[in-house]
């Protein structure tokens, strides 16, 4: 008898990770990596990655201030990411009427990267820092509107 097709999950293939050529962590860092599925046209996908804390906040707008510099394994050509920040944040100065606070996810401004299911796309973070992404996909190109 066969299997239920529906019961079947949709498996993403992955590239071996390889990541022993990068350097280790300094103190007080850590290194996290984002390995990405092997897509079709990878060309035209691109992936945006946010550095941040969990902060509780009020209404205001509120960033992570700190630095990211784009470093080279050498010997190898493959890049990294390397954040600074001590976690100090900054907002915009907005009379909030309540002074609610909420846990949100406070990052540094993001980052947009190119696809690579060759390669792990790798970031030395502080150690209270974690980083998101999300994949970006191309849509239809749209006709922009124009008036005289």
């Amino acid at each position: 008898m066969g299997g239920n097709v529906w019961a079947q999950k949709k498996t993403k293939k992955f590239e071996k990770l390889q990541i022993e050529m990068f350097p280790k962590a300094k103190d007080g860092y850590k290194m996290v990596y984002i390995q990405l599925p092997v897509e079709k046209n990878e060309n035209d996908l691109k992936v945006e990655f946010f550095a941040g804390i969990e902060k509780k906040v009020d209404c205001n707008r509120h960033f992570l201030i700190g630095d990211k510099k784009l470093k080279e394994v050498q010997g190898w050509g493959y890049n990294y990411y390397e954040i600074d920040s001590k976690g100090e944040t900054g907002s915009t100065l907005m009379a909030c009427p309540d002074q609610k606070l909420t846990l949100k996810f406070v990052s540094l401004q993001p980052e947009i990267a190119n696809y690579n299911s060759k390669l792990p796309l790798v970031l030395y973070v502080p150690k209270d820092m974690e980083v998101r992404y999300r994949i970006l996909r191309p849509d239809l190109m749209k006709k922009a509107v124009g008036k005289l």
